[in-house]
């Protein structure tokens, strides 16, 4: 997996490999914005992962406060047309990466999952929460409608009017209220350690 020397360098994840699964967990700062670099290096990781000889369930994670608030919007407010475009696309076939990776991915969340962080957990196959959990997509109160998956996978999920509210209303729900809409399908108190102990095991 020849990424973890930019790992170092950017500090965006770490990725634990164990002989059952791979955990990757989001650091790219405390609330785990996905910034270009950080967008870029997951994608190089998934694909890598997924290419190996028999791919490892993934599970990947933030940290106790933040799964990740998403893009970073210092960062994307700077971007020209064409790069914001190739931003887009870029982030696209991250999400895409990991919704066609060839065994279980896992989204372990705790504290807030916003925005471009949500689109990624979206990708992911199963999502786990903690009670602490926030779900939302913030970007309609800031004039900003998600381009990474997340309109067409957001409503499969809970259906199009919640969507619709959470979209355009911004809408915020808590674990509860994600466990209630389908959004996660069980809220614990150590979802890491649930689905190794737990889903793992089942499968």
């Amino acid at each position: 997996m020849g990424l973890h020397s930019d790992i170092g360098k950017q500090r965006s994840f770490e990725a634990q490999e164990n002989p059952k699964f791979v955990l990757l967990r989001l650091q790219s700062d405390d609330t785990n914005r996905l910034s270009i670099s950080t967008v870029r290096a997951l994608s190089r990781e998934i694909e890598a992962l997924a290419e190996a000889g028999q791919p490892k369930p993934l599970i990947i994670t933030g940290n106790s406060r933040y799964f990740s608030v998403g893009a970073d919007l210092n960062e994307i407010t700077k971007l020209k047309a064409p790069a914001a475009l190739e931003f887009a696309y870029t982030s696209q076939k991250l999400m895409q990466a990991i919704a066609d990776y060839p065994s279980n991915v896992f989204a372990a969340i705790e504290g807030h999952c916003m925005g471009g962080g949500l689109d990624l957990a979206l990708a992911c196959h199963r999502r786990i929460c903690a009670p602490n959990a926030s779900f939302g997509h913030r970007g309609a109160a800031l004039g900003l409608m998600t381009g990474w998956g997340g309109t067409q996978r957001l409503p499969r999920l809970v259906g199009k009017g919640r969507a619709m509210q959470m979209f355009l209303a911004a809408e915020k729900l808590n674990a509860q209220q994600a466990l209630a809409a389908g959004l996660v399908e069980a809220v614990v108190n150590n979802p890491v350690t649930y689905i190794t102990d737990v889903l793992l095991q089942s499968l």
